[in-house]
C-alpha cells in the first residue's frame, strides 16, 4: 500500500491520502492480513475505502483490533461507514424467501477517528468530512 505524504517534508503536497482498495486485491487475503493492511492505512493517517466490505465477523475483529490498538497521544481509533451496493440478479420472490438476494458486495469508507465525519449517510450515499489533523 502506498504511504502517506510525509507532512514534515515542505515540498510534499499537503492533503489526504485515499486508498481505494479493489475487492481483487482483498480476495485471498486472511482476515488479520485485510485488517493489517487497513490499520496500517488508517495509522499513516490515510483513508481507506474497500470497494466489496468486509464481511460482519472481519468488521467485528477489525473493531476489536481497533480498540486494542487505541492510545491517546497516537491513535484515537476508525471512523468506518458500510452500505451494501445494490443487488439485482436475485430480485425475485423466489430468490429473497433463499436469501439469495442479500448484496455481500458493500462499499465501506474507513479513516482515522479525529480525521473523518460522517456528516450523512442512507443507502445511496455516504458523506463526509475529512480533514487533514
Amino acid at each position: 500500500m502506498p504511504k502517506a505524504t510525509n507532512t514534515d517534508d515542505p515540498d510534499a503536497p499537503d492533503g489526504v491520502q485515499i486508498d481505494l482498495i479493489s475487492g481483487e486485491r482483498m480476495d485471498g487475503m486472511a482476515t488479520m492480513e485485510k485488517i493489517r493492511m487497513i490499520l496500517d492505512g488508517v495509522h499513516d493517517g490515510n483513508i481507506v475505502i474497500l470497494e466489496e466490505g468486509l464481511t460482519p465477523d472481519e468488521e467485528s475483529r477489525l473493531i476489536e483490533v481497533t480498540m486494542a490498538e487505541i492510545s491517546p497521544d497516537e491513535f484515537n481509533g476508525i471512523e468506518i461507514e458500510t452500505y451494501p451496493k445494490s443487488d439485482t440478479r436475485n430480485a425475485s420472490l423466489l430468490g429473497r424467501i433463499m436469501g439469495g438476494d442479500e448484496p455481500t458486495a458493500k462499499l465501506t469508507v474507513i479513516g482515522p477517528a479525529n480525521q473523518i465525519e460522517t456528516l450523512h449517510k442512507d443507502e445511496t450515499l455516504i458523506s463526509a468530512l475529512v480533514s487533514r489533523d
